[in-house]
């Protein structure tokens, strides 16, 4: 294994327990800042961000017509709805599900491709979509230690389900448009969407805003290192060993995010948790068999904010 696979390899791993930490991190969050608002102003840091690295490395083309209603299309499902409903969802249930239940996400693009698109549908992508479906609802089911749905976990199945629609927006820009390129017209653009909906939160329920400098640090931090900086490691990594070894790696962060969650947040671990995660997985891993044997890829999600 020659050196700069190595460090890929390293990389795309420090990259997927980075963002596995950052589930109970943004829910550690929430005990100090309102869900709209702490979106609001995380994205705003990481759209300032890839400004100043677009200033400094130049070259980036102005979108075309065409290609500036798709953006809005990510702007809109990828990060004000799937913000919006992420972090109400992560007010109200622990990292873990939300990390769980956000892995589907491969799944319902899928379903949504067949939907939309008409795109066949194989057998290994049917086989895989049901047994992660199971796995959700093994999940959500178990809300409090008992059968019951929480009103948390329906807000991040929907902010899942906006971040699929946002994947297919993606997909269609990536054929005249690079990841880098999308990631920072999406994410600014997301950022100017945001800000009439903290507004609007201020109006209807009040926002609430720390105080403490240290709540304020984490928030630049996970803006900056945990979307920005992390981004484009990510991106470095698929780019130096392809999208189906990298793939692989998504698949720790839930798990990640429970035991994180169990240490920073002092969640419990519930063996549904575990149960509903490794079929999550399993129903995705047999699902992307087929493609990934074909010619993976993995787009960049330019809001990837969990």
């Amino acid at each position: 294994m020659s050196m700069y696979r190595s460090k890929a390899l390293i990389s795309l791993f420090f990259v997927s327990i980075l963002w596995g930490c950052n589930y109970p991190v943004s829910a550690y969050l929430l005990r100090g800042f309102s869900p709209v608002f702490l979106s609001t102003v995380r994205i705003c840091f990481t759209s300032l961000f890839l400004i100043v690295v677009a200033l400094v490395h130049k070259g980036i083309r102005k979108p075309t017509t065409s290609e500036w209603k798709t953006l809005m299309g990510v702007g809109i499902f990828g990060t004000l709805l799937n913000q919006t409903f992420y972090f109400t969802g992560l007010h109200h249930t622990t990292p873990a599900n939300a990390s769980l239940i956000i892995a589907l996400s491969p799944i319902a693009t899928i379903l949504l491709e067949r939907i939309i698109f008409k795109v066949k549908l194989t057998v290994k992508k049917s086989m895989g979509a049901l047994i992660s479906l199971i796995g959700v609802f093994s999940i959500i089911g178990v809300a409090g230690g008992s059968f019951a749905v929480s009103f948390g976990d329906l807000n991040i199945l929907v902010a899942m389900l906006c971040l699929s629609i946002s994947l297919l927006y993606i997909r269609r820009l990536s054929k005249t448009l690079n990841s880098y390129v999308i990631t920072v017209y999406a994410t600014v653009l997301g950022s100017v969407l945001m800000i009439p909906a903290a507004g609007v939160e201020s109006l209807v329920s009040g926002s609430v805003i720390s105080h403490s400098p240290m709540m304020w640090i984490l928030l630049i931090a996970a803006g900056i290192i945990a979307q920005g900086v992390a981004g484009f490691w990510w991106n470095g990594g698929v780019a130096k060993v392809g999208a189906g070894t990298a793939s692989m790696f998504m698949n720790i962060q839930p798990f990640v995010a429970i035991i994180a969650s169990h240490f920073i947040l002092g969640d419990r671990i519930l063996p549904m948790q575990i149960f509903g995660g490794i079929l999550v997985l399993l129903g995705v891993f047999i699902a992307n068999m087929q493609s990934a044997a074909v010619k993976p890829t993995i787009f960049n999600q330019p809001n990837k904010m969990v």
